[in-house]
Order: C-alpha cells, then structure tokens, then sequence
C-alpha cells in the first residue's frame, strides 16, 4: 500500500492546489484555463474521496486496535465487532481505489462524433449501416445521452452508405471507444430468394469530440464550398446550396454536412466534423506511438480490425478481441449494448492493471 498511499497522497495534494487556483480571479477570468483545471479537479475528484475515506477507516481501525487492550470485556467484544466491519469496508474500498488508479484515458469523459459506413457486401452492407445506427441510438437512449445526425448519404435500399452523428452525455467515449473497427453480419438478406445466408461487414469509426483546448484551428487554412443535399442514390432533394464541405487545404482533409437546416448550421457542424477529424489523427498518432511500448488486448480501435460478428441465424454476437460470445442479438442490436461492453471494459482495466504492476 505504501507505493499506492504515495501515489494517492500526490493526487489530493494536486486536487487542494487545484480548489486554491480555481478561486483566483485570474484564472476565473481565463475561460479556457479554468475549464482545463477544473475538468482535472473533477477527474480527480472520486479518487481523492475514496482516499480520504480509506484514511479516516485506517484511523478507525487503529484506534479499535487500541480498544481490544482494554481490560472491559463488553468494549472488547464491541470493538472486535466494529473492527471486523472496517477491515471488510477496507478491502472493499481497496480494491476500489486499486481501479480508479489505472491509467485514465483524457477523453473518456467526452462526447463523440460516429462515422459508420457500408463496407463490403453492397446493398447488404448499407443496411446493416442502418441496423448499427439504430443499435446506437437505442443503447444511447438506455444511457440518457444525446443524438445529433451530421451527415447522412442513405441508401436506395434502405439504410445508410455513410451516416456521421454525434453522441452527447456523461462519459460517452469510456463506453463508445470499444467499438471502432468493422462489424461482420451473416444472415438472410431480403433480397435473396433461395434463403442463403451472406456475410456482410460495415466499419465504425469512433472518435472524441474535439474541443477548444485541445488545439487550435487555423480558420485562415480552410476552403468552403456549397452545393444541393442529396438524397438515396445522389439525387438532389433541394435547389438551394445549403449543404456545405470544409476542406482543411494543407492536410486536404475534408468533411460535409447536409443535415442541417441552413447553410449557416451545417458550415459550424461541417467545422465541428473537420476539427474532431483532425484531432482523431493526432491522438491516432499519438497512440500509435505508445503502442510500440505496449498494446492493448482491446485493439487498435482502427476501421480495418475486426472486431465483432452478429450472427442472425443463431441469434448469436462474438466479440473477437476478447472471444466473448453472447447468444442473445436481439437484445443488443436493440440497444442491450453493455452484454458486450462492460466485458471489454472489464478485460480492459484487467490488461491496464498487469502492464501497471
């Protein structure tokens, strides 16, 4: 505990300094700078209450050590009791802390923008799109966050070719990382009429929503331009220009939006899209480097890893990264998503703690 009681010392000496800065009036008045100390106040917050807490029951414990000297047989046995019970809240408390303790990933507490995509298989592809749309807005819908379509190019068979949207709520991305990468479905598309079962994958991209004290974004370095929304299949569905691509000219990455009512509102999601891109690319490289250090079992989280297959005919989701199967996909393609996840965060924090220790 020794090496842990350090650790968590530091960490409640860093959350008084940061309670003593956030009432300073010159960091009161610098916006950006009081949102970046208290969002490290709050992430701080929970593991400090727990440490205190663990310091006020080790006092307890003490001090009931003390009272089984005593030579009154009824506080003795009192203090035995007592005693019992701070030593079980104690190994509880303990191995509390020991999680909190894991490394933290800095945008876990963030929204995120989806980006899914009908990959191989076609029309099929395309509609398995929509089937993981609608999975996400459900689970969304579970865990009380937000929905916000940005983009959408829907397929003339029904569901989505491409559709990007944003997830809004508490801790989005701790639970939406796990599923970047492609997802397989095998069943029976409608289409067939000998009754085959055809395996088709769509990808998802999952990426935090960038903010403005992740990095600045030079307005001077990007080119807009208008044109038509578009419908199924690419045909116009309006005469107007209101749908607008922001090309960001040095790096010609390029994103649009065409959900939006106006002109104006998809020119300020088009950015909000290219910034959050951008800043998917420098965390990507960024942990690409760390990963030649050390990898996670959970993946890379890229578009080209496989990472889960929904199997219609029996009923059955494997997820690959940890070999988990679940024989119930109905649930989870209705929304049950965290059958699948909270294993994945569990497996997660288990390899974080191995490569910690």
């Amino acid at each position: 505990m020794k090496n842990m009681f350090d650790r968590l010392k530091l960490m409640e000496d860093r959350f008084d300094e940061l309670s003593e800065l956030l009432s300073q009036m010159e960091i009161i008045n610098d916006i950006k700078k009081f949102t970046a100390l208290a969002k490290e106040q709050s992430r701080l917050s929970k593991t400090v209450d727990k440490f205190r807490l663990w310091k006020d029951l080790t006092t307890s414990q003490n001090d009931l050590n003390e009272m089984l000297a005593d030579n009154d047989p009824e506080i003795k046995a009192m203090a035995e009791m007592e005693l019992s019970e701070v030593k079980e809240k104690l190994v509880v408390l303990e191995a509390e802390i020991t999680l909190l303790l894991v490394p933290k990933d800095p945008n876990d507490e963030k929204n995120v923008i989806v980006e899914i995509r009908g990959a191989a298989g076609g029309d099929e592809a395309n509609i398995f799109a929509g089937d993981l749309f609608r999975m996400y807005t459900k689970y969304s819908e579970h865990k009380g966050w937000k929905i916000e379509i940005l983009n959408a190019m829907e397929s003339s068979m029904g569901g989505f070719s491409q559709i990007e949207f944003m997830i809004k709520g508490d801790d989005v991305f701790s639970y939406m990382k796990y599923e970047s990468g492609a997802h397989r479905v095998q069943r029976v598309p409608e289409t067939e009429a000998m009754g085959r079962v055809h395996t088709s994958t769509s990808t998802v991209l999952v990426m935090p929503e960038a903010e403005e004290i992740d990095f600045e974004l030079n307005m001077n370095e990007l080119r807009f331009d208008t044109f038509c929304s578009s419908g199924p299949g690419g045909q116009s569905v309006n005469t107007t220009k209101s749908a607008v691509r922001v090309t960001h000219e040095p790096s010609g990455l390029s994103v649009s939006c065409q959900e939006g009512k106006s002109q104006h509102e998809n020119k300020d999601k088009a950015i909000m899209l290219l910034k959050t891109r951008m800043y998917d690319k420098i965390v990507s490289e960024r942990t690409s480097e760390e990963d030649q250090k050390r990898r996670s079992l959970i993946g890379k989280g890229d578009r080209s890893e496989k990472v889960r297959t929904y199997n219609y005919p029996q009923n059955r989701v494997t997820d690959h990264r940890i070999n988990l199967t679940v024989q119930r996909l109905d649930d989870i393609i209705n929304g049950k998503l965290d059958l699948i996840i909270e294993p994945l965060v569990n497996e997660d924090q288990k390899q974080k703690l191995l490569g910690e220790s």
